[in-house]
């Protein structure tokens, strides 16, 4: 299946929580899409159905397809440490990622496009791939002749999130990756045990 590109409110609405940050549209409607979203579901939804929608979310919140998210469980279950919060970590340390949390862009679909049309620079090195892994330490930057790009210039002044785990030079317009987050710096509602029970089963 290709990547989602239609309304981000949708997917929203279908999780019943902003999991693409501010959204005016989804708290107008915060309920279900389709005519019965008002309508009170009946029944209890299976132990695979809540596990399934877990991994949906975590897959929509971080842009990630299936084959790729199917990749980074395996690569968190051979790593050692608890799988749902290493997982959350790879997802955390994507170059897409980092772009966004750092302000970059304001969506990770927005950092994810800056990345393609290599707007960004990883230890000075150009890099136009959104799943690039980084390591600590690795210094992450907007090139020189995007610096003025209007978008850019927008969303880092609109940016007021602050990690413990990046920092950021507005004067050089880049910054570090320093450490990979520990679970509570990571902000994502997500219940990652839920995603390694449905892998394992």
């Amino acid at each position: 299946m290709a990547r989602y590109t239609g309304p981000s409110t949708r997917i929203a609405r279908k999780f019943g929580e902003a999991i693409f940050g501010d959204d005016k549209a989804f708290e107008k409607r915060n309920y279900p899409p389709g005519q019965h979203g008002m309508a009170k579901k009946r029944g209890k939804k299976s132990e695979y159905a809540v596990q399934l929608m877990e991994k949906q979310k975590a897959k929509y919140s971080y842009g990630i397809l299936e084959k790729q998210f199917r990749n980074l469980f395996e690569k968190a279950s051979a790593t050692k440490g608890v799988t749902g919060e290493v997982l959350l970590q790879l997802c955390e340390a994507r170059l897409d990622n980092v772009v966004f949390r750092m302000g970059i862009a304001p969506s990770r679909r927005g950092a994810r496009q800056i990345v393609s049309h290599r707007h960004v620079t990883v230890n000075g090195e150009n890099v136009n791939i959104p799943s690039y892994h980084l390591k600590p330490g690795d210094v992450v930057g907007v090139r020189e002749k995007s610096k003025s790009i209007e978008a850019i210039e927008r969303s880092l002044s609109n940016s007021s999130h602050v990690y413990e785990w990046i920092t950021w030079n507005n004067e050089t317009k880049s910054g570090t990756f320093v450490t990979v987050p520990a679970r509570l710096q990571i902000p994502e509602n997500i219940k990652e045990q839920l995603i390694v029970e449905l892998y394992n089963k």
